[in-house]
């Protein structure tokens, strides 16, 4: 097997991308405070088409070198928007018929391996801060709570990661749904 160069890959460019279908997933970033995971965040998105990252509370927004660094450009081509509060895009988010999901650990969560989503409806997943995750007001909110299975003794998964993960499972389901 050879490795594929670069040029071999058919990378959309800026304005394919902006254009292209985009997967029925908004992101919300709630009060991120590190840097590198804002930027992996943008990657993961562009790699998924995601329609949009909503950046909440204290999450830093572009431009910015640390979030360029690890973002690779994926800035420039995912939707983002800066909101201070949360729960007002949540609210907004709902009268505008998205379904949202708080990702975390609460009781009657549904797990991920669990989760069917529903064809031709559009899906806002809530991440939350690194210590503290989503906030109480915000699971309250949502239409119900998604929790990555784990089986180690922490528990726990960096943000960037438990991102890349949700959404790979919610792609899948989706795509195939179609």
């Amino acid at each position: 097997m050879r490795k594929l160069a670069n040029a071999e890959l058919e990378r959309k460019n800026i304005k394919e991308f902006k254009e292209a279908q985009k997967t029925p997933i908004i992101v919300i970033l709630d009060d991120i405070r590190s840097l590198h995971n804002i930027g992996s965040v943008f990657r993961t998105s562009d790699a998924f088409l995601i329609e949009k990252i909503y950046l909440c509370g204290i999450t830093a927004t572009p431009p910015n070198k640390e979030i360029h660094k690890t973002a690779l450009g994926a800035t420039e081509t995912v939707t983002w928007e800066y909101a201070k509060d949360v729960l007002e895009v949540v609210n907004q988010l709902k009268s505008e018929n998205a379904k949202v999901y708080s990702v975390e650990q609460t009781e009657n969560a549904i797990m991920l391996d669990n989760f069917q989503p529903e064809t031709n409806t559009k899906y806002a997943l809530i991440f939350g801060n690194e210590v503290k995750g989503v906030s109480q007001e915000a699971i309250n909110l949502s239409d119900g709570v998604i929790e990555i299975p784990q089986l180690g003794s922490k528990h726990s998964l960096n943000i960037s990661v438990s991102v890349g993960i949700v959404i790979w499972d919610l792609f899948q389901k989706i795509i195939t749904k179609k």
